[in-house]
C-alpha cells in the first residue's frame, strides 16, 4: 500500500500546487467542451451541406492560422504576461461558440458563417496555443514541468473520449445548438480558475521587450541549437504523415475492415484509452531523456506499422491502445524537451513552431495521406507513417550519436535553458547530458 501511495503521489505529483490544480480541473472542463463543438461543428456542416470537402475546409480553416503565423503567437506570448493573454483568448473562444450556438439554435445559420467562425477560431488558438503551453513552467516550476506536461497530455485524450460522448448525448436530447452553447459556459470555468490563481506564487518568465526582427531571430536561435532543431524537425516529420488519426482511422474502419460509424468510435476510443495510460506513465517518469525520446520514436513507428498490418479488427483494438499510449508519451516527452532547453525569453516562440510542426501541419498532412489511401488502400497510408516515424527516430538517434562524437551533446544537452550556447562549444559526456534534463 507504501508503494502504490509513492507511485500515485509521483504520478500526480505537480497536481500539489494549487494553481495547476485550477488550471487542470478547469481545462478538463474546457477541453470536453471543444471535443463536444468538433462534433456538433462535423455534424453541421454535414448536415447544410453533405459536403466532406467543405468539412475538411472547416477543419484547415481551424488550423491554417497556426501554420502561416504561429511564430508571431509565440512571439505575443513572450512579449505579455500570459495569465492576461490567456483571460483574452478564453473570452474571445467563447465568445465565438456563443455566436454559433446562437445561430444555430435561431436556425439562421449558413456554411459561410461556420467558415468565418472555424478561421477566427484559428486565430484565437494561434495566440491561446503557445500562452497556455509556457504558462505551465510559470505555474509549477522547472522540477514539475515534465510531470505537468504529461498530466496535460493525458487530460487531452481523456476529453477526447469524454466530450465526443456528453456530444452525442446533447445533440440527441436538445440539438445541435446546445453543444455550442455548452461549450460557451465551458470557457467560463477557464477564466474564473485564472481569476482564483494565486499570483505570488506564479514564476512569470520576464517579458521581451518589443524589437525588429524577433520573429527571424526565434527561428534563427532554434536553428543554431541542435537540442531544439533537431526535436521540431522530428515532431514535424511525424505530424504530416503520422498524426492524421481523424484520417487514417476513420479509413482504416471504413475501407479496411468495412465497418461504419461504430467501429471508428471503437479505434477512437482504444487510442484516447491508450493515450491516457501512455500520458500518466510518463508523467511517473518525470523525467524527459534524450535516449527515452528516440526509443519512444521507434516504438511508436513499430506500432503504427503493427496497427496497419492487423489482420482483424480485434487485433487493430489492441494493438491501438499501446500505440496510443506510445504516441502521447512522444508528444509528452518532446514537448517537455523543448520547453526545458529553451531559454526563458525564447520558449514562446519556440512552443509556437512546436505547435506549428505538431498541429499546424494538418492542413498538409491530412490531405496527403488521404490522398495515399486513395491512391493505394488505408493500410499503405498508415505504413506510410510509420515509415516517417521510423525515420524521425533514426534523425535523433544520428544527430545525438553525431553531436557525442564531435564532442557536443547535439541531441539535447541544453536542458538547461540558457546554457544552450554554452553547451554546443563544450565537450560533455551522455551521462552528464541526461543528468541536467528536469
Amino acid at each position: 500500500m507504501t508503494a502504490l501511495r509513492g507511485v500515485v503521489h509521483q504520478t500526480f505529483s505537480s497536481l500539489r500546487i494549487r494553481n495547476f490544480r485550477l488550471f487542470f480541473t478547469t481545462q478538463l472542463i474546457s477541453v470536453s467542451g471543444t471535443w463536444m463543438q468538433s462534433v456538433a461543428q462535423a455534424w453541421l456542416v454535414l448536415h447544410l451541406t453533405g459536403s466532406g470537402v467543405d468539412l475538411g475546409i472547416v477543419v484547415g480553416l481551424q488550423f491554417l492560422p497556426m501554420l502561416a503565423f504561429g511564430p508571431f503567437g509565440g512571439l505575443i506570448a513572450d512579449r505579455v504576461d500570459k495569465r492576461r493573454l490567456l483571460f483574452i483568448t478564453q473570452s474571445a473562444g467563447g465568445l465565438l461558440a456563443l455566436v454559433l450556438g446562437i445561430l444555430v439554435v435561431t436556425d439562421v445559420v449558413v456554411l459561410w458563417q461556420v467558415y468565418v467562425l472555424a478561421g477566427l477560431l484559428g486565430v484565437v488558438n494561434l495566440f491561446d496555443n503557445p500562452a497556455r503551453q509556457t504558462f505551465m513552467i510559470e505555474m509549477v516550476g522547472r522540477d514539475d514541468l515534465p510531470n505537468a506536461v504529461s498530466l496535460n497530455a493525458s487530460l487531452m485524450n481523456a476529453s477526447r473520449v469524454v466530450g465526443p460522448a456528453i456530444g452525442g448525448v446533447i445533440i440527441t436530447l436538445y440539438g445541435l445548438g446546445a453543444c455550442f452553447l455548452v461549450n460557451a459556459a465551458s470557457y467560463v470555468a477557464v477564466i474564473i480558475g485564472l481569476a482564483m490563481m494565486r499570483t505570488s506564487e506564479l514564476r512569470p518568465t520576464e517579458p521581451v521587450v518589443r524589437a525588429k526582427g524577433q520573429v527571424r531571430e526565434g527561428f534563427r536561435y532554434v536553428w543554431r541549437t541542435p537540442a531544439l532543431r533537431n526535436v521540431l524537425l522530428a515532431v514535424a516529420l511525424i505530424g504530416i504523415f503520422a498524426y492524421n488519426f481523424t484520417v487514417t482511422l476513420a479509413l482504416l474502419a471504413k475501407g479496411t475492415f468495412h465497418g461504419g460509424a461504430g467501429t471508428y468510435a471503437v479505434l477512437t476510443s482504444c487510442m484516447g484509452a491508450g493515450a491516457v495510460i501512455g500520458g500518466l506513465v510518463a508523467a511517473h517518469r518525470a523525467k524527459p531523456t534524450p535516449r527515452l525520446l528516440q526509443v519512444l520514436a521507434l516504438v511508436f513507428g513499430g506500432l503504427l506499422a503493427a496497427v496497419a498490418l492487423a489482420p482483424t479488427l480485434l487485433a487493430a483494438d489492441l494493438l491501438i491502445v499501446v500505440m496510443g499510449a506510445a504516441s502521447i508519451g512522444f508528444i509528452a516527452t518532446a514537448n517537455a524537451t523543448l520547453q526545458l532547453t529553451a531559454e526563458p525569453a525564447m520558449r514562446g516562440r519556440v512552443m509556437a513552431l512546436y505547435a506549428m510542426a505538431f498541429l499546424g501541419t494538418t492542413p498538409i498532412g491530412a490531405p496527403l495521406v488521404g490522398a495515399i489511401a486513395q491512391w493505394t488502400n488505408p493500410r499503405v497510408a498508415m505504413l506510410a507513417g510509420a515509415l516517417a516515424t521510423v525515420v524521425a527516430a533514426g534523425l535523433l538517434m544520428w544527430r545525438h550519436q553525431a553531436g557525442l562524437r564531435a564532442g557536443v551533446d547535439a541531441g539535447g544537452g541544453g536542458y538547461t535553458g540558457a546554457e544552450a550556447h554554452r553547451i554546443e562549444a563544450e565537450a560533455v559526456q551522455e551521462t552528464e547530458a541526461e543528468s541536467r534534463v528536469g
